[in-house]
């Protein structure tokens, strides 16, 4: 009779499962909302209105999301006072260009805790099975692989933010002696950024097309690059973006600007690699003496070794 009763509970949980997802995929006759009529229009510019077009996931996971955001919501705020840097955290997030927002990000770090507390967990239960340790050991363990599930997100984004803020700075030059060339050709500045987006596929070329689209929704372009290099944060590009703001209001032909900067990010460039080579100067000495060295010593005595043996 328990067996009936088990086979009779997991197939009546199979069919509500089922009727579930037939329920959520059938269509909605509702008049949709003013957001939903005009987020197509502005789905390339807002992250907003690309989440309400997205179609929603089958099954009951939307459900059980609602259910659990109070939850989740109230973890969230602890995380945040618990951490603190909201402003570094959303500053990060825009430099690697993550579609995630800082609450999203909050509760990735938040799940990523409570899976490494889980294996803690189970990892303590394990050992304590071979041997037995104590109670303050176990909950040390713990602890640590919780901190560390929370923290490992914030350090992945943290290098992530610095590789693209890398890779833009490597892009600058080329982008402003394109740049350059179509100013030269007799084109707007607001053209030839159009130019760049349209025919590149860099991290650099990439922001430009969101400048773009923001002029063309009707703000500044002025407003749009500034506020461009402020979420960005990078030296060499807000220099540029200063001096190209500037020649628009002195009059000063941008061409010539935009060349000079294009020269000096090089120069830039040129210096921080000289840096890095005088900073790694003893690490590039290791494989010197430690590999070349060695084998070369080997080269040189073996030679003699031999002889002298086949002499003696």
């Amino acid at each position: 009779m328990v067996l009936v009763t088990a086979w009779a509970v997991a197939w009546g949980a199979a069919l509500g499962l089922g009727l579930w997802i037939l329920a959520s995929l059938a269509p909605r006759w509702s008049r949709p909302r003013l957001a939903r009529r005009i987020a197509p229009y502005l789905a390339d510019v807002s992250a907003s209105a690309r989440e309400i077009l997205a179609p929603p996931g089958p099954g009951p996971l939307p459900v059980v999301g609602l259910v659990f955001a109070p939850i989740l919501a109230r973890g969230q705020h602890l995380l945040a006072v618990v951490l603190g840097g909201a402003d570094a955290t959303t500053r990060r997030l825009r430099q690697a260009a993550s579609p995630l927002g800082l609450a999203a990000f909050r509760s990735r770090q938040l799940l990523w805790g409570l899976a490494a507390a889980a294996l803690g967990i189970g990892f303590a239960v394990a050992v304590g099975w071979l041997r037995p340790l104590p109670v303050a050991v176990q909950v040390v363990a713990v602890a640590a692989a919780t901190v560390g599930g929370v923290l490992l997100p914030e350090q992945l984004l943290q290098r992530s933010a610095a590789a693209r803020l890398a890779r833009l700075d490597a892009e600058l030059p080329v982008v402003l002696e394109f740049l350059t060339l179509c100013l030269s050709a007799g084109e707007g500045v607001l053209d030839a950024m159009r130019r760049v987006a349209r025919v590149s596929h860099g991290e650099l070329a990439g922001e430009l097309a969101g400048v773009v689209a923001s002029v063309g929704t009707g703000m500044p372009f002025a407003q749009s690059l500034a506020d461009l290099a402020s979420d960005l944060e990078l030296p060499a590009f807000t220099r540029c973006v200063d001096q190209l703001l500037g020649a628009l209001d002195r009059g000063t032909p941008l061409a010539d600007v935009l060349r000079a900067q294009a020269q000096d990010a090089r120069d830039e460039a040129g210096r921080r690699l000289l840096e890095s080579a005088g900073k790694k100067e003893i690490a590039m000495l290791v494989p010197l003496v430690f590999l070349i060295l060695p084998v070369t010593i080997l080269f040189a005595i073996f030679p003699g070794i031999v002889v002298l043996q086949l002499g003696l």
